[in-house]
């Protein structure tokens, strides 16, 4: 599926505000409602539209830690990179996962309850032995900002 300046739109209001009536967003869009709604539609079985979620402020939850992690593998072949992903998909705490150039392989985003819960994971991960040879944390000391949409518009030109 090809898309066009409109799909684009629908998509950058949407990731917006994922609650939008379709009415409202056939506004914005500049379409009446049914085609809009026949749009949004394809852009879902297409999978261009994964999903739709709440945006949390955790930190009225309670307090949190937030450490990006760099990791360096021991090994560089398909099976070992396939065996890191694995495991590492099976911890919820890992909330990103990037393999990445550069000096290390993979940069790793970690939200936990505190540093012992952060440190539990990684002796966790060490003893599985998933060919993980060094790692470096970062702890976020603040967030000024964290955008939660990408800049489709400037990005894809519409």
């Amino acid at each position: 599926m090809k898309l066009d300046r409109i799909d684009i739109r629908i998509l950058h209001e949407l990731q917006r505000n994922g609650r939008i009536t379709n009415v409202e967003l056939a506004e914005l869009v500049h379409l009446s409602p049914s085609p809009c709604l026949m749009r949004v539609k394809k852009l879902q079985q297409a999978g261009f539209i994964t999903g739709y979620s709440a945006q949390i402020d955790v930190a009225k939850l309670g307090p949190t830690l937030t450490v990006f992690t760099e990791v360096t593998l021991k090994n560089h072949r398909q099976i070992d990179f396939a065996r890191f992903q694995e495991v590492l998909g099976k911890v919820e705490e890992c909330i990103e996962c990037h393999l990445i150039s550069g000096g290390y392989d993979y940069l790793l985003k970690f939200v936990t309850a505190g540093i012992t819960e952060y440190q539990a994971i990684m002796e966790w991960l060490i003893d599985r032995e998933i060919g993980i040879d060094k790692y470096f944390s970062f702890v976020v000391m603040k967030s000024p900002f964290v955008k939660t949409h990408l800049p489709l518009k400037t990005i894809f030109q519409v």
